[in-house]
């Protein structure tokens, strides 16, 4: 098979043969059929990830069929259509696990860090790491709908809000476009908030009843002149826009925060007062993703993609790390 390992902290990226793996007991292999693109790549090819091992073929954002299946797997078969996201399995052993909260196991396993993901022709993985892939849902389409997707359906769906709430949505970019489209198909009052007027159109295009333009005026008394938002889905990795956003929440108001930033964010604790909160919210489980899928293909949800062959790995990655993606970009092998 065809693969792109990454060999050395920010080397080439560049793709060598070797031989197909076949699944062993608990595994599945997979024929990948479309792998995304994601800014968390860069853990792999920066080398950077606590505990990685090198070499490491990255991708977590894998769609497929199944095509060989290991001993004392019973959930999948040869042909079924599959796709692997950000979990990449889990111990069932442990206390986390014990309680359905695979997500935090103890000893999580994580698509393309933990073992070789989708930057490949072929892939083994953990069985239950799999969700299943509607039939009417192309490879490439869901191929983004297992990370940002499954990323901001998850996080809307177990916010709190109701149809009719307000709810903003914090940027409008690999994560945002996709956000603005959950919470506008779930029945939300969506309002947008980004930089520059210039996005208006695409955001009413993607389901925005509102537009905030955060350069032109204060997000948070504009919310207000609204009646506050219920909640905010803060997708864009900016410390300083998220915590501007905040004074915009309705009095018992939700901020949940899914685009990753290292920055501290700045709150103010006389606001937290009111019963005001402050959340995150990670990806999602397998059965999330097939969720996000399913709503997705119900609705007709889908990621702005931009295709690449497996050969143009590198240079894929580095348009999404200069935000030169429009808005998630995918191999195709």
């Amino acid at each position: 098979m065809k693969c792109v390992p990454v060999t050395e902290p920010n080397g080439p990226l560049n793709v060598v043969e070797r031989e197909t793996p076949s699944p062993e007991r608990g595994q599945i292999g997979i024929v990948v059929e479309a792998c995304g693109i994601c800014h968390s790549d860069v853990f792999v090819t920066s080398g950077g990830f606590p505990g990685l091992e090198l070499p490491r073929v990255p991708g977590h954002e894998i769609a497929g069929r199944v095509h060989a299946v290991g001993e004392g797997v019973t959930a999948w078969k040869v042909g079924d259509r599959v796709g692997v996201g950000w979990h990449g399995g889990h111990c069932f052993k442990c206390e986390a696990c014990r309680t359905g909260d695979f997500l935090n196991c103890a000893e999580q396993q994580i698509t393309g860090i933990s073992h070789d993901g989708g930057w490949a022709d072929y892939v083994v993985v953990p069985w239950e790491s799999v969700a299943r892939i509607p039939e009417e849902l192309p490879a490439a389409d869901a191929g983004p709908l297992l990370c940002a997707g499954v990323t901001t359906y998850n996080a809307l769906r177990n916010s709190g809000a109701r149809p009719g709430d307000l709810v903003g949505v914090l940027g409008i970019g690999g994560l945002g476009h996709l956000g603005v489209q959950y919470a506008a198909k779930m029945g939300f009052h969506t309002v947008v908030l980004s930089r520059g007027a210039e996005k208006e159109t695409l955001a009413r295009e993607l389901g925005a009843h509102e537009y905030i333009d955060t350069t032109a005026e204060d997000p948070a008394e504009r919310l207000q002149t609204m009646g506050g938002a219920d909640v905010i889905l803060a997708t864009a990795p900016n410390a300083k826009a998220i915590g501007a956003t905040f004074g915009g929440l309705d009095a018992r108001g939700k901020l949940v925060v899914v685009g990753a930033t290292s920055d501290p964010l700045e709150i103010p604790a006389f606001d937290l007062l009111s019963g005001r909160q402050v959340v995150g919210w990670p990806s999602g489980r397998p059965i999330d993703s097939e969720a996000t899928m399913q709503f997705s293909t119900l609705t007709g949800v889908r990621a702005q993609i931009e295709t690449y062959p497996l050969e143009q790995a590198g240079e894929a990655l580095q348009k999404v790390l200069e935000n030169k993606v429009r808005f998630r970009a995918v191999l195709v092998p």
